[in-house]
């Protein structure tokens, strides 16, 4: 067993015990859906992290090659000038800075190509990432309008104590979750544009799931209050 790295299949396994839990609780509710989409987007984030993470090497080879086919056109360019056959100084000034400027254009067009891999890897992985992203803030929208006051309202609640605590519970683990496939992204692909990016998601899961434990302990308070 290797603890020092996030393992996807026990994220999924995880998720699809969250799911039944949730579907054998609130079968008709929109949570319940959720989780069945959280659940598949939890498969595809496992095989979308180890395609982005693995290495591309047809463009590896394309890129080696053009940039060895570019060194050697230099090479060839400035046998061109010829400068030793320059006879005055604005000669070969120009002929210099001719050279100058291949030599740069080239080491524009290496330092691309070198980091075009890993900057395609960074697109994919923002993109899979926003989609997390969402689904935080879709199931945050499911437990907005859980209010913890409405109990003690007769015929305005439309769960019990238990069943609403037990529902933001379900809430804030999916949550939790969403926090583990985002880091995913951060096991696989060792960039710091990416690596903000899920920390991004971490903070905003866990301060929705902040607000939803604050309802979750206001439940235990408005029962109190009642029960006196």
């Amino acid at each position: 067993m290797n603890y020092q790295t996030l393992d996807p299949a026990r994220i999924i396994a995880t998720l699809d015990r969250l799911r039944d839990r949730i579907t054998r609780r609130f079968p008709e509710s929109g949570l319940s859906q959720v989780s069945e989409q959280l659940a598949q987007t939890a498969r595809r984030t496992h095989t979308r992290a180890v395609e982005i993470s693995a290495n591309n090497w047809p463009l590896r080879f394309a890129v080696t090659a053009i940039i060895v086919g570019g060194a050697a056109a230099i090479v060839w360019a400035v046998r061109l000038l010829h400068i030793e056959n320059v006879e005055t100084n604005v000669g070969l000034l120009q002929t210099l800075e001719a050279a100058v400027n291949l030599v740069i254009l080239f080491g524009g067009a290496t330092w691309f190509l070198v980091g075009l891999d890993d900057r395609l890897k960074r697109q994919r992985a923002l993109e899979q990432l926003h989609t997390l992203r969402s689904m935080a803030h879709v199931v945050d929208m499911h437990q907005l309008t859980k209010d913890p006051y409405a109990i003690t309202l007769e015929g305005e609640a439309s769960l019990t104590p238990q069943e609403l605590a037990r529902y933001l519970d379900y809430c804030a683990e999916m949550l939790a979750l969403i926090a583990k496939l985002a880091a995913l992204y951060a096991d696989r692909v060792r960039d710091p544009v990416v690596i903000d990016a899920v920390t991004e998601v971490e903070n905003l899961t866990t301060g929705l799931s902040r607000k939803i434990w604050q309802k979750i302990s206001l439940i235990a308070n408005v029962r109190g209050d009642a029960a006196t």
